[in-house]
């Protein structure tokens, strides 16, 4: 994934913009950067790792190495970025947010008049690079945009930081990603989260609309190319990957998280699965707000049977290596004996993706003396990679556990039953909880449902990306 933030203002404006951006950290883990516009230095950057050191860290001495009154920052899981770049339309800083699938096809398609772009680990292209160079092809920035947005297979919302001190935000062409305006007396703002700039002092002006592109200077935001009428806006980031204060298209995330689990408490309530259990717990921490949803829902305590340790510890999913990841994930979870010991649970997550970190956290429940463990998915069983916004690190489906179970089922012939496997009303669906819930030594397992979700977002599901779950784009 990745976050983006930005201010142009009269004053300048490093210190919101360092916080600003900073408050995206929970959408990246590889690198950061912060660009800067000043009428008498001009443009200014810094790109470092937050691999191992966090964005506040890393980014403390930059009052002293830059100053502006005009600035774009981003968290970026993998390009560094925002790159400088020189062309036709002038001296720009750009950061992109998305994917972009069809990057090598894009380079031999328009770049072959013998330019060359700086190569990645492996060869990759730097696609924030290449989009820049895509939109140098163009006269403008916004036919620039249009033309990137029309050939990118993918996602790519873009800031751009002009020579003049404007920003040019352009929200991607089916909406999966926000932007919002911010304003206050001495200028606006850009970001992804709304947040970050009302934790700044800005009010929301509004929301981008998709595929729209405005200019913003400090004293107004000028509409360069309307919204279009179809969106697909993830449903993903209000189950994870969204901050709980948020709100995105009018939902607020925690509010949609309670509603979530509430539904699926309704589900269990019914079919009378889970009267034994003792205790709701979240996983924390994107799964807790499902959890309190679905222990008021229930009439089921909520209890934290364990605590992250974060004051030493980083996010479980910062290092490259699995194995590292885990450990991580193991060495934070701290048990609170009272609430563990001989007592059946019910743990809450915001989603199963590959089963790795919850077969962990399963087998350290029993290690505290958990008499059984059940579990609930916020989410329907993730069956295909993100190919939109590169939530999922992994390129192999095959690493997702609800195709692995799949497979051992009935072979490369149930993949082609997926709709059946999802659905936890068919025998396919029930067969593949059940494996899967042995897998992870699981009293019972069951998932949200697409309808249950949809419910719980409460937009017109036509306006939502359900991809990672259906296949369907």
């Amino acid at each position: 994934m990745g976050g983006y933030f930005g201010i142009v203002s009269h004053r300048d404006c490093m210190e919101d913009v360092f916080f600003g951006t900073d408050y995206h950290s929970h959408l990246g883990t590889r690198r950061a950067g912060i660009a800067v516009y000043d009428a008498v230095i001009g443009l200014q950057r810094q790109i470092h790792s937050i691999q191992t050191t966090p964005f506040r860290a890393r980014f403390k001495d930059v009052f002293d190495e830059m100053e502006g009154t005009s600035a774009i920052g981003c968290i970026s899981d993998y390009y560094p970025q925002p790159l400088l770049i020189r062309s036709k339309l002038g001296t720009y800083a750009i950061c992109v947010t998305g994917a972009i699938n069809n990057a090598e096809q894009l380079v031999d398609t328009y770049m072959t008049d013998g330019g060359h772009f700086d190569a990645m680990t492996g060869g990759a292209v730097n696609a924030t690079e290449l989009i820049g160079a895509m939109i140098n092809l163009k006269k403008d920035f916004v036919e620039g945009i249009h033309f990137v947005q029309n050939q990118v297979e993918g996602t790519a919302s873009i800031l751009i930081l002009k020579d003049d001190g404007s920003i040019i935000a352009a929200r991607d062409k089916m909406g999966r990603l926000p932007i919002w305006i911010g304003r206050r007396e001495d200028g606006h703002s850009v970001s992804f989260e709304p947040f970050a700039h009302q934790k700044l002092g800005f009010l929301d002006e509004r929301e981008l609309g998709p595929g729209e592109i405005v200019e913003v200077t400090a004293d107004r935001v000028t509409t360069l190319s309307p919204p279009g009428e179809e969106m697909r806006m993830c449903a993903f980031l209000w189950s994870y990957y969204g901050y709980s204060t948020s709100t995105y298209e009018g939902v607020n995330v925690e509010l949609m998280r309670y509603r979530n689990g509430a539904v699926m408490a309704r589900h269990d309530n019914e079919s009378g699965v889970v009267d034994d259990v003792d205790y709701v717990c979240g996983m924390p921490d994107s799964g807790t707000p499902h959890a309190i949803g679905y222990a008021n829902e229930s009439h089921l305590p909520f209890a934290r049977a364990y605590i992250k340790y974060t004051p030493t510890w980083s996010r479980s999913f910062t290092p490259t290596k699995q194995s590292d990841r885990n450990r991580i994930a193991k060495m934070k979870q701290i048990p609170v004996p009272a609430l563990i010991q001989d007592k059946n649970l019910l743990l809450v997550d915001d989603s199963v993706v590959r089963g790795t970190q919850l077969r962990e956290t399963v087998e350290f429940l029993y290690e505290s003396g958990a008499k059984t463990v059940h579990m609930r998915s916020a989410c329907p069983p993730i069956m295909f990679n993100c190919k939109y916004l590169n939530f999922s690190r992994s390129n192999n489906e095959m690493d997702l556990i609800a195709r692995q179970v799949i497979v051992e089922l009935e072979g490369e012939e149930g993949l082609k039953y997926m709709e059946e496997y999802a659905d936890g009303n068919t025998e396919r669906g029930k067969n593949m909880r059940r494996r899967m819930a042995e897998k992870l030594h699981l009293g019972s397992l069951d998932f949200q449902s697409l309808p249950g979700v949809i419910e719980a977002i409460g937009m017109d599901p036509c306006k939502l990306c359900t991809y990672c779950w259906n296949g369907k784009e």
